[in-house]
């Protein structure tokens, strides 16, 4: 009963001021709102990230030359050396337990023709086994197979973007496209896999990788070597014995630097989710300022309706209210208006939320622990901010309280 009576009482000291109520309730609208705000874009990035990245092979891991060095000691970048081979990629399909498959790569820029149409892009000579490895199946037509591998056949399966180039929105297969004044027929097109900050991986053209090193650019090594594991477990162990593997064949003494990198996707996934989780944290913090600024905003005006309201107090006393009375009003007030707050920053929260998908295309995730994580912080912000000014009304001495003008 006492507590009905508190808050029907401090229900109608916050109706009785309706402005300066919303007033003092914005800083907890605006703190709530931008923590969930800021706590959807980061889980909804983390996420997003994650799946890009699963769509590059799962359990994989990248095989890509090192860096060389010329006589005069100038050294050159990443990818420098040419000692990778198709064969290097045999060797550890069939020598090295808990690998599932190999697939190797060569790439290049070229211009293609099609009709009255020409692009230049990205051309991926590649083993068969490449959609397999790379998480990567057409979406219409075949990937070639072992027999075009084997002909170095004129064989080419396109990504959406040069599709869309070459032919619109006419059918692409069994037309004729040129490379490098080479004629390669369309057997497929691949499914769509969107850009990343850094390119569009459906700007390219799979061609069988002897095609790509004999018919057109005349190379013998290759760029990537993709190795599949058959389990997270097995990950350490396999790019040990990947790296053992290729030092022995590239005649490299142990402990030397090899001409050759691995590089773990696991690894890959980690680094982003950390880096995610760092940048959610630090704006999660930025937001929750808001709500102690809002938390302070409410703490000032609880102060200024004691000092306004001394003599309704005195009252009060006089007829019989304890100080615990006195307290729980003053303190249901502070903590209605920091729950009413929260439940509107929640919603204005989830509105922004949306508002940044649709109109900036970001991913996001509004998850139910962020929602509650700041619904939870705005009812502690109303306890403890308003429990000074309440425990400050609960004190007043009554004949002193009633002398007050």
């Amino acid at each position: 009963m006492r507590l009905r009576a508190g808050a029907r009482i401090a229900l109608r000291a916050l109706t009785a001021n309706p402005l300066r109520s919303i007033l003092t309730g914005l800083g907890v609208i605006i703190g709530v709102a931008a923590v969930v705000t800021t706590i959807s874009i980061g889980a909804g990035a983390r996420e997003s990230t994650r799946q890009q990245i699963a769509t590059l092979g799962t359990n994989l891991l990248t095989v890509i030359p090192g860096r060389v060095s010329s006589p005069g000691g100038v050294g050159q970048g990443i990818g420098a050396s040419q000692s990778l081979t198709f064969e290097d990629g045999v060797a550890i399909a069939e020598s090295i337990p808990g690998v599932e498959a190999v697939a190797a790569e060569f790439n290049r820029g070229a211009q293609v023709v099609a009709g009255s149409q020409n692009d230049t892009t990205n051309i991926s000579g590649v083993t068969p086994n490449f959609p397999q490895v790379r998480n990567w199946e057409p979406a219409e037509g075949a990937f070639f197979t072992e027999e075009d591998m084997e002909a170095r056949g004129r064989v080419a399966v396109l990504g959406q973007t040069v599709k869309e180039t070459l032919f619109g929105d006419d059918e692409a297969i069994g037309r004729d496209i040129r490379i490098n004044r080479t004629i390669f027929q369309v057997v497929g097109v691949m499914q769509r896999k969107g850009s990343t900050a850094f390119s569009d991986r459906d700007d390219v053209i799979f061609v069988p990788l002897t095609s790509a090193q004999k018919r057109l650019f005349g190379v013998k090594h290759v760029r990537a070597l993709y190795v599949k594991v058959r389990s997270p477990e097995q990950m350490d162990t396999v790019l040990r014995l990947v790296e053992d593997l290729l030092l022995g064949r590239h005649r490299i003494s142990p402990g030397a630097s090899g001409d050759f990198l691995i590089r773990n996707q696991a690894d890959v996934v980690e680094a982003f989710q950390g880096v995610n989780r760092t940048i959610t944290v630090l704006l999660a913090i930025i937001a929750a300022v808001s709500l102690i600024v809002g938390g302070i905003g409410i703490m000032n005006i609880m102060l200024v309706s004691v000092t306004e309201r001394t003599r309704e107090i005195g009252i009060r006393k006089a007829v019989g209210a304890t100080h615990s009375d006195i307290l729980l009003q003053f303190l249901v007030e502070a903590v209605t208006l920091s729950v009413t707050g929260g439940l509107l920053g929640v919603a204005v929260g989830v509105g922004a939320t949306r508002a940044v998908t649709a109109l900036a295309g970001w991913a996001t995730l509004i998850t139910p622990s962020a929602v509650a994580l700041a619904f939870g912080f705005a009812a502690a912000v109303g306890i403890l901010f308003g429990l000074y000014p309440a425990q400050r009304a609960g004190r007043l001495d009554p004949i002193e309280a009633l002398r007050s003008e």
